[in-house]
Order: structure tokens, then C-alpha cells, then sequence
């Protein structure tokens, strides 16, 4: 197993723990995971072709589609409610 696929594995069970957290205490891990899987999905294709690297981005984006909503919509310069 390679180096790149065991720290996939462990981004996708902090993921799963981090959504178990109350809304509150999701921002600042989730913002970690949401940094650091870019570089693992580009490091995955490195490492076993771009295909894959197309399936963690889909998966990336189906995970994190609320986040992604949310900085898209401040990037546009519209003012989104955070979730309470």
C-alpha cells in the first residue's frame, strides 16, 4: 500500500469522525480536511493515474458540497447564513 492511499484511508475515517461533531466543533477540522484534500487527490493521481484522481474529486465534492457552496457564494459576493 502506498503512502498516498494509507493517508486517503485516514482523511476519509477523520472525515467520517468529523461529521459526527456537533455543527460547532465541525468548522476548524473541517476546514483541515477540506485544505489537505486537493494535495491528496492530486497526490493519488500522481501515484496511480488520473482517474482516479477524477473519482476523489467527485467524492471530494460530494462530501464537502455545503462547504464548497458556502465559499462559492462569498466568493460572488452574496452574504450566506451559516447553519446554527
Amino acid at each position: 500500500m502506498t503512502l498516498s492511499l494509507l493517508l486517503a484511508c485516514l482523511w476519509v475515517v477523520a472525515s467520517t469522525v468529523v461529521a459526527l461533531l456537533p455543527m460547532q466543533m465541525q468548522y476548524r477540522p473541517g476546514l483541515v480536511l477540506l485544505l489537505a484534500a486537493p494535495c491528496l487527490i492530486i497526490w493519488l493521481g500522481y501515484d496511480f493515474g488520473w482517474w482516479i484522481a477524477v473519482l476523489g474529486l467527485f467524492a471530494f465534492v460530494s462530501m464537502f458540497r455545503n462547504p464548497l457552496r458556502y465559499i462559492y457564494r462569498r466568493l460572488r459576493g452574496d452574504a450566506p447564513e451559516l447553519p446554527k
